[in-house]
């Protein structure tokens, strides 16, 4: 599918509105029916990758079950992003030699839209009997499915499905069930080039909304709580027309409070806490739209009565985070390498220039928590090989999440975390942001 002139300007209207401040409305992003229509259209382009996947993999029949009240999350990223309402209505890919990829899709209810993508009869048959049809027909040597995996989207066929297909195939189909999970990671970690504007888009508007959160028309100090501002995200949410994958949270460090942690990170507040002047404010947000997730950690100074600026100090800890990113996107980072090589060359620069640094990047796009390549302190820890050897995927998209902590003169010496957290994608010359990083406080009067 072609994108209209209408839909890059509707795209490209979020990133104007937010490089001239002013807030980012719902009217910007693309209404639902357009969202469905440009991402209809990515399915051609994926499909097109998805065999030569399947043969590197050795999958030769990949089946995707989609129940009803309790979508697969591959369904919409392997078939139009739309309802299901079947019991259970089942995708299937099989290579078929010199006819290439077949795609058949067989469902409780008929769909016009399915009709574009798969073979879907107008009146559907009994789903054993096209199973058993497909399975004889071309006698798959391995046929995926979705079990077996690390990661949830890895393993998300229900038992209930998966001992219904064995009784629908047959015990010889049976035997050649095998995990799909490296075919799934990498057919979701593989990024197209018509996706890149759009998750963009998806990026700033995040932007948006949390340079507003992390303001005085949220903020008012002595007053607002850390719930009130939660509240007031999910309202902007609502407002905006998009949905988040996981709960906004803050984080509050204060001159003379002891950093409390969790699993050796800053401990998120509590929703009662009162942000007080001098605060330092850390937000983690993200939103979901087009099929995507984005995942943002911006950080607030309160100012003081009579102050214009954050203390030199707590700039001086920003920048060291500045100095991480740095190294970790742009000298470290390549295509193709290793990323236990990534996080140990990282840490290891870190240390010379004197940086108390933690990383913990993860892939992103389709989920927020994206499968991958992670550059992660606990792979680390854990002396996981198997993680330390994945490589680096150009064009992936990743978190950049990381931080760095440092004694701040202005508080007596007490140590200061400063998170970031920006989305990026690869490039021959190591990661890029699709939005300009944080060098700065967002300052609240």
């Amino acid at each position: 599918m072609r994108v209209s002139s209408r839909m890059l300007a509707a795209a490209g209207m979020v990133a104007a509105c937010l490089a001239g401040g002013v807030s980012v409305a719902a009217q910007t992003l693309l209404p639902w029916s357009q969202q469905l229509a440009v991402r209809e259209g990515w399915l051609e382009a994926r499909y097109q990758l998805l065999l030569p996947m399947m043969r590197r993999h050795k999958i030769d029949m990949w089946i995707v079950v989609n129940e009803e009240f309790h979508d697969d999350p591959l369904t919409q990223y392997v078939a139009p992003p739309r309802p299901y309402a079947g019991g259970r209505d089942y995708f299937v890919f099989i290579d078929a030699g010199e006819r290439g990829l077949r795609r058949v899709a067989i469902t409780g209810f008929a769909e016009e839209r399915l009709r574009k993508y798969f073979e879907s009869a107008v009146e559907p048959r009994p789903a054993q009997e096209v199973l058993r049809e497909l399975y004889a027909t071309h006698r798959p040597r391995r046929i995926g499915l979705g079990i077996g995996g690390r990661r949830g989207v890895q393993r998300s066929l229900t038992h209930d499905s998966y001992l219904l297909l064995a009784e629908m195939m047959g015990k010889d189909a049976e035997a050649r069930f095998v995990s799909a999970a490296d075919l799934i990671e990498e057919y979701l970690d593989t990024r197209t080039p018509e996706e890149t504007e759009h998750y963009r888009s998806a990026v700033a508007v995040t932007e948006g909304i949390a340079r507003r959160a992390l303001s005085n028309e949220v903020i008012t100090p002595g007053t607002t709580t850390v719930g009130d501002v939660r509240n007031w995200l999910y309202d902007e949410l609502w407002r905006t027309g998009v949905r988040t994958w996981f709960q906004p949270d803050l984080r509050v460090q204060r001159r003379g409070m002891p950093n409390k942690t969790s699993r050796g990170f800053l401990h998120v507040a509590d929703e009662d806490t009162v942000i007080q002047r001098g605060d330092v404010v850390v937000l983690d947000f993200g939103i979901t739209y087009m099929g995507f997730d984005t995942d943002w950690q911006k950080k607030a100074y309160v100012l003081r009565d009579g102050e214009t600026d954050a203390p030199a100090g707590l700039k001086a800890a920003m920048a060291n985070t500045n100095t991480l990113q740095d190294y970790l996107m742009k000298v470290a980072s390549r295509p193709d390498r290793p990323v236990g090589e990534v996080y140990s060359d990282t840490v290891a620069a870190m240390e010379a220039k004197g940086i108390e640094a933690q990383i913990y990047s993860h892939p992103i796009g389709n989920q927020g928590h994206g499968l991958g390549a992670n550059i992660d302190f606990r792979a680390a820890r854990r002396g996981d090989q198997e993680a330390a050897g994945k490589r680096l995927r150009k064009g992936s998209y990743i978190s950049i999440e990381l931080n760095t902590l440092t004694a701040v003169p202005e508080w007596d010496g007490q140590k200061v975390f400063i998170m970031m957290e920006d989305d990026a994608y690869l490039t021959d010359e190591g990661w890029a942001f699709f939005r300009p990083r944080q060098e700065q406080f967002y300052l609240v009067r």
